[in-house]
């Protein structure tokens, strides 16, 4: 009896990216080789549009006279040869699975994310560390090699799918020539061109083959908007935050908040003072950052702002590929709360709005999911109306509060950066805490106040800024761990260590 083992190619892919075309790119490669191959596939409904298997297999050989192969239709935990994964966390993925082995399996994975819900759900960077994926990839596969496929596809106008295949074609995962590749990929015709660049790009690059750049003169420092002349002496990084930041608030709201923020930005500056200092261009370049965050809250107006502004229009139309003449209809999702309501009122009517909402009175159309096309005419014009009320912002409820908020923490930026850089750093992350709107900004205002008053107000009362620095860094990480905010009341439930007090002079 004749035995050949089969060569077993497993390929993981997303839904969309065009997994399946590859599996029958190279099935077809395999029936223009003369090699037996046969593909299978299962597909799967997840979160991130669907984790899809392909398993291929084929003989490098083609099969004795007389004789018929047979395959496997699923692959064995520890016996496939080639792994090939269209993004980082499906490569996570089948290393769980068992699927490579060190002893036999060359691992292709891209670098590209794709992020989970679970690490978009988080209040902070809830990212996953991807370091850790690349490690326990080098230790478990016998050869890893790992390219931004999906970058590669973009850059050449194609999808996923032709760099994939060209990262193993590269790879050498198949016992055929490169040229075979190419034939399949033009039969296919629709889009060969652009398949065929993203092809050759990763054929090149799994290799460690730079694309070619082109000489470019060094680019000059290109900024949003222009600072004024006392910001020149600030380090560089500084000045580009400051410079978006000020972008950012003056299309919030106008040039004359605009001017507030640059304002703001130098009584932190000169109570700073020597720049220099790595710690101090910390802090305030995270001050400036966070400042414009805060300055730029979203409220109603900002966000209908945003959903009918003509660049989202383009964008969306890209993402999804249209070609003239196509109709897109999009449809946003609102559930408009009593707060968000009450913040975009004038402050006396928004305040006499919550009262009677804490008294139990319901309010009609409040609280209920509604669907708004914005492409509409009547849909857009609600949004465009919605947005308009940004001229009145400065008289509303949610204004009035927030530049109240802001006023106190800019003064203990003050105190903080000149007592102690390393508490000013971790204050100037504190507002991190404060994000989005309704539930969620409820929920971050509690936590900014409690971690404000419990860590940030006894620092500054107590000249204690230095030791309590590393608290304070914690109580912002534990804010913003769970929803719930129950690793923010362990830590500011453990004892504290209290200032060294000093002896009395005898």
């Amino acid at each position: 009896m004749t035995r050949q083992r089969p060569r077993s190619i497993l390929i993981c892919a997303l839904g969309g990216e065009g997994g399946g075309v590859l599996s029958e790119w190279i099935t077809e490669c395999a029936a223009h080789a003369g090699l037996p191959a046969q593909a299978t596939s299962v597909p799967g409904v997840a979160q991130r549009t669907g984790a899809t298997s392909y398993y291929i297999e084929l003989l490098p050989e083609p099969a004795p006279a007389g004789l018929q192969p047979v395959f496997a239709l699923v692959p064995s935990a520890g016996r496939v040869d080639v792994v090939a994964s269209s993004e980082l966390l499906e490569t996570a993925r089948i290393l769980e699975r068992g699927f490579v082995s060190s002893e036999r399996t060359m691992l292709i994975s891209s670098s590209s994310r794709v992020y989970t819900t679970v690490e978009k759900m988080q209040m902070g960077d809830g990212r996953f560390d991807d370091q850790r994926i690349h490690d326990a990839a080098k230790a478990m596969a016998k050869d890893y090699r790992t390219v931004d496929l999906e970058k590669l596809a973009n850059d050449n106008g194609t999808v996923i799918s032709a760099t994939m295949f060209g990262a193993l074609a590269g790879a050498g995962a198949f016992p055929w020539p490169r040229s075979t590749c190419e034939d399949v990929i033009r039969a296919g015709k629709r889009g060969a061109e652009a398949s065929l660049r993203g092809f050759a790009a990763a054929f090149d690059a799994v290799n460690g083959v730079a694309a070619p750049q082109p000489i470019e003169a060094p680019a000059q420092e290109k900024l949003p908007e222009a600072l004024p002349a006392d910001f020149t002496a600030l380090p560089a990084a500084v000045r580009e935050v400051a410079s978006h930041g000020l972008a950012r608030v003056k299309d919030f709201q106008d040039a004359d908040y605009g001017a507030l923020y640059l304002e703001r930005l130098r009584m932190m500056m000169k109570a700073a003072g020597d720049a220099a200092d790595p710690r101090v261009a910390h802090a305030l370049e995270e001050g400036a950052r966070r400042l414009a965050l805060w300055m730029a809250y979203e409220d109603i107006p900002r966000v209908a702002q945003l959903k009918t502004r003509a660049s989202r229009f383009e964008r969306i139309r890209a993402d999804a590929e249209m070609k003239p003449g196509q109709i897109l209809i999009v449809t946003e999702y609102l559930k408009p709360g009593a707060e968000e309501l009450a913040d975009m009122l004038p402050e006396s009517l928004g305040r006499r709005l919550m009262r009677r909402v804490e008294a139990g009175k319901s309010l009609p159309f409040l609280g209920r999911g509604i669907h708004v096309a914005t492409t509409s005419i009547a849909g857009n014009l609600m949004l465009r109306t919605l947005s308009a009320m940004r001229k009145i912002r400065r008289k509303s409820l949610r204004y009035v509060e927030e530049q109240k908020q802001i006023e106190i923490w800019i003064e203990a930026m003050k105190t903080a950066l000149a007592r102690s850089p390393e508490f000013a750093g971790a204050l100037a992350e504190l507002p991190r805490l404060l994000k989005g709107y309704g539930e969620t900004h409820l929920r971050g205002k509690t936590n900014y106040a409690v971690v404000f008053d419990t860590v940030v107000t006894p620092a500054i009362k107590s000249g204690s800024e230095a030791m309590e620095a590393a608290r304070l860094r914690k109580a912002i990480g534990a804010a913003l761990a769970d929803p719930e905010s129950d690793a923010l009341s362990r830590l500011l439930a453990e004892p504290r260590n209290e200032p060294p007090q000093l002896m009395a002079a005898q």
